[in-house]
């Protein structure tokens, strides 16, 4: 019988754990959370040094008997909660539970789940971390406070169901004001000319952008300046000048924290945010390879730092000068300095092995999980590689007066550019040109003059991607609030995304502009971050977290009575669309429910017509010629239906295409494998497919 008892959170990570330890421990997984403040009230005794009232969570009586009937048994107990605040506070909770003593050394701690990593936290237990959990009960109870006695305001003076949060009705600000100044833009024209010119007896030309005169850059604003310059540039020869050669160095960019493999895996998988750190967690907690058994793939994966250890990085160096040979190491090991205040316990996002190689182990793994852990895996081997170096050349081109620039770029050498290239928001890729070899008095060629009119762009709306980066940026939230919030901003209705962009929606204005208005402190940025960096000093044992939750509520009273007496019953307005009840005849509108926007008869109770909003596909059914919708499932995930279901059943997963089927005239679906595009007929009697351009028939 084992006599050993390791507690963790999730049967995953006790599946992987129980691989590495011999049969004198038994392990088990508590499943999350088992006590928390009660839903049904605030659960905060206020008069009582803000005393948390913590109960048993509902459901979790079963699983809270076994974990009490193991410990009995066992002679030794260790707490393997995740090594954050969170998983302390788990810990704590547990060691209330199992009636441990404050002094116990039961808490052990691993920032990699494989067998060394394991083994060595058995080694050396310690007692619970007081300032961790406390850092987190401030949270917790900051949050309730805010939480408890804002959201009930919302819901009667504007909407049942609303909530109101520190982080998330920050996020719902940054969303709302750049909404705001999209709205207000006003855009400035400007002009650019490109003189498209080429060497005498050659036939590729290049491009030269108008820059000014020797002197001084010139700014183009109206087609006047630019007749302007090409009058007196018309008979004019374009001759070279002064030619400048350089070498440029391009350094790698530091391995993951969270923040950035959310914006990374957002801008080059197109996950969300929550599927970023649901398949993140998996990796982490352990997979089953072929060859090597069940282990943990990747480090922790809620973290700040950039911080890697000695043993990782002598293990990084070895595996690049052996697969790509000395060159492509740098002179001296590259260390990132992590910002200030960043939990470097913890090390970086990385492989614990870069010697497991992601396609090595493809067919061990989800095509999600595969697809994240190349994006893991290359950014961190990547990150202690030597720089790429490219041979710049810039050449001034005078004309009549006027200079005109062409600049061209080789790569030299790739470096770390042979495995990972950074994909920066709203930029695009950088074409790397060659400029012909150039001499100073050459007299060129002149093909086009090209003068193009612009106009200066809005700021672009967030993604889920750039918002991470703007709460990170700010000091905002903390790892672990990224991805929740962001998902609890769209369920509850504030904002909507479309593309990948995120919309304020006009119950999200009109939250915003309350909490903006009467609780300007819990929406004030600095505000935020500087209650981020108390709850840091708690952790760090500086401060008494009763004293910062005391000193925040004394201002908050005053300010929710003030709003409660005068904020009146705001009526938010249902979007009204041109769809006609079929049972009424009234426009029907759009309403918000568990599972996104609905079509409603606005005649609502005595009229209960509900229906989905369709997307039409823009393709007819191959079965009955009706049209074709995209459709969601609960989860929503989208497929194609027809507008006749359930008389007709024909749906598809993939996606339609403007292409029609040669043999029978039904639309296309297409998929891609790879780079390729995959084409299918619609209709399940038809075999037509193709690849990209190349036409086949299936066997």
């Amino acid at each position: 019988m084992a006599d050993k008892l390791v507690i963790v959170e999730s049967p995953a990570k006790a599946n992987t754990i129980g691989k590495f330890l011999g049969k004198g421990y038994k392990i088990v997984a508590s499943v999350g959370h088992v006590r928390d403040l009660p839903k049904s009230q605030i659960g905060i005794d206020i008069e009582n040094h803000f005393e948390p009232k913590y109960i048993t969570i509902r459901g979790k009586g079963e699983v809270i008997a076994k974990l009490k009937k193991e410990a009995k048994n066992a002679k030794k107990i260790y707490l393997a909660t995740d090594p954050d605040r969170e998983g302390e506070a788990i810990s704590w909770h547990l060691a209330y539970l199992l009636k441990l003593n404050d002094t116990e050394k039961c808490r052990i701690t691993f920032n990699e789940i494989t067998k060394n990593a394991v083994k060595n936290a058995i080694k050396a237990p310690r007692e619970i971390d007081m300032s961790l959990v406390n850092a987190q009960q401030a949270r917790r109870i900051l949050d309730r406070i805010v939480g408890y006695k804002i959201s009930p305001l919302l819901w009667k003076k504007v909407k049942k169901g609303l909530s109101a949060g520190r982080v998330q009705s920050v996020a719902t600000r940054l969303i709302c004001d750049r909404e705001e100044e999209i709205e207000n833009f006003i855009p400035d024209e400007y002009w650019s000319i490109t003189a498209e010119l080429k060497k005498e007896k050659e036939k590729t030309p290049f491009n030269a952008k108008f820059y000014g005169t020797d002197k001084k850059k010139l700014e183009l604003k109206s087609e006047e300046e630019v007749n302007k310059v090409l009058n007196e540039i018309k008979k004019e020869k374009f001759v070279v000048g002064k030619i400048k050669k350089a070498e440029k160095k391009k350094l790698p960019v530091a391995p993951f924290i969270t923040s950035t493999m959310q914006q990374d895996a957002s801008r080059k998988l197109g996950f969300s945010t929550k599927k970023t750190m649901i398949v993140a967690q998996q990796l982490y907690e352990g997979i089953n390879i072929k060859g090597i058994g069940t282990t943990g793939l990747i480090t922790y994966i809620r973290t700040d730092s950039t911080r890697i250890s000695n043993e990782a990085l002598q293990q990084t160096k070895s595996y690049i000068e052996g697969k790509f040979g000395n060159k492509y190491l740098p002179s001296e090991k590259r260390i990132y300095k992590s910002k200030s205040k960043s939990q470097d316990a913890h090390e970086c996002i990385r492989p614990t092995d870069v010697n497991i190689q992601p396609d090595d182990i493809k067919d061990s793994l989800s095509r999600e999980q595969y697809r994240l852990y190349k994006l893991i895996w290359e950014r961190f081997v990547a990150s202690q590689m030597a720089s790429a170096i490219y041979d710049t050349v810039s050449a001034d081109i005078n004309a009549g007066g006027y200079v005109f620039k062409g600049r061209g770029s080789t790569i030299k050498f790739k470096g770390f550019l042979v495995l990972y290239k950074e994909i920066k928001d709203n930029e695009e890729e950088e074409e790397n040109s060659a400029l012909p070899e150039l001499s100073e008095g050459e007299v060129l060629k002149q093909k086009s003059i090209n003068p193009k009119q612009h106009f200066t762009q809005p700021p672009s709306r967030y993604t889920e991607a750039t918002l991470v980066k703007a709460l990170e940026e700010r000091g905002i939230g903390r790892p672990s609030t990224y991805a929740p919030t962001i998902s609890t901003i769209q369920s509850r209705g504030y904002v909507v995304k479309e593309s990948k962009a995120l919309m304020p929606t006009e119950l999200g204005k009109i939250v915003n502009d309350i909490m903006k208005k009467y609780f300007s402190d819990i929406v004030d940025i600095e505000f935020t971050v500087q209650m981020e960096k108390k709850l840091d000093d708690i952790e760090e044992g500086d401060k008494e977290w009763v004293d910062i939750i005391r000193n925040f509520y004394d201002q908050f009273v005053p300010v929710l009575e003030e709003a409660e007496e005068k904020i009146g019953n705001i009526e938010v307005p249902d979007e009204v669309t041109e769809e006609i009840c079929e049972k009424c005849g009234r426009n029907m509108v759009i309403k918000l429910g568990r599972y996104g926007k609905f079509l409603a008869c606005p005649g609502f109770p005595e009229c209960r017509n509900a229906k989905p909003i369709l997307e039409d596909a823009g393709v007819t059914c191959p079965k009955c010629k009706g049209k074709v919708y995209v459709k969601k499932t609960k989860k929503g995930k989208k497929y194609l239906g027809c507008e006749n279901n359930p008389e007709c059943n024909f749906m598809t997963w993939e996606k339609p295409s403007k292409e029609k089927c040669p043999e029978c005239g039904n639309f296309l679906t297409k998929k891609y494998s790879g780079k390729k595009a995959q084409f299918k007929c619609s209709n399940e009697q038809c075999d037509f497919t193709k690849t990209g351009e190349e036409e086949k028939k299936k066997k």
